[in-house]
């Protein structure tokens, strides 16, 4: 009896892996990598890469190398590849006690949950007051600084340049009106010279059912979407009855 192949599952499925791995290991991914766990041959996930990188999704930085995901290949994957995502319980339980010693200003709320967010995602978290024009709390730089895309110098001093220095910049981008639950810039959709090689995912907390600020997490493209997007959305929620129970 002949498989029957559905070659667009696979070729979903190769460049979720792809991806996947690219996250954690921050190393291009090599056809050999895949091919055991797929169970195909190295020439077949080259083949299969070859198409993916004719469509956009994939690139590789040298001439024979592994692959990496694109900007159109990360939106993909936050698109339509993610097909669950949960917060684990006992990070649900860790942030809930976070807040359970009260505080009323709303400076030192936003403050400690700018620690809070970094704290859980492991990379620069960023709170805003909408209102609040040219202000808000960063905690996290140093993390950020530890992934191998800021090795380069350049980048570094962009980056601190624009979260000293350039605020307002920043902050246009994170203030700025989106529907549902978190809005996700990757790479060149910043449009920000000094973060385009980052990505930065942001959620909104309300006060009286009104949109008042906002948290975000700023890291590198590769980053952990699958435990960032519900990370930010449970603090935001969190956030929300915290700040109207004060």
């Amino acid at each position: 009896m002949v498989r029957k192949v559905d070659y667009d599952s696979r070729r979903r499925s190769i460049l979720s892996a792809t991806i996947n791995r690219y996250i954690k290991e921050a190393n291009p991914v090599s056809s050999e990598d895949l091919a055991r766990d797929f169970e195909l041959s190295p020439a077949t996930i080259r083949n299969i890469f070859a198409d993916l990188e004719e469509e956009g999704y994939l690139t590789h930085p040298y001439t024979s190398g592994g692959r990496i995901p694109t900007n159109k290949g990360y939106r993909y994957y936050v698109d339509f590849l993610i097909l669950q995502m949960e917060l684990l319980e006992e990070e649900k339980d860790l942030i809930q006690k976070e807040y359970e010693n009260r505080v009323n200003r709303l400076e030192d709320i936003l403050d400690k949950t700018s620690e809070l967010v970094s704290q859980i995602t492991h990379y620069t978290a960023i709170t805003s007051v909408i209102d609040w024009q040219g202000k808000f709390f960063y905690k996290g730089l140093s993390l950020i600084l530890e992934q191998p895309e800021f090795r380069d110098f350049q980048r570094v001093r962009f980056l601190i340049s624009l979260l000293e220095d350039k605020k307002q910049r920043l902050l246009h981008i994170i203030n700025q009106e989106f529907c549902g639950k978190v809005k996700i810039y990757i790479g060149e959709e910043l449009d920000c010279q000094e973060i385009k090689g980052c990505s930065l995912v942001v959620s909104s907390y309300q006060v009286k059912n009104k949109p008042s600020g906002r948290l975000a997490v700023l890291g590198p493209m590769r980053m952990e979407y699958e435990h960032i997007i519900p990370a930010l959305e449970y603090i935001s929620s969190v956030l929300t009855d915290v700040i109207n129970e004060v």
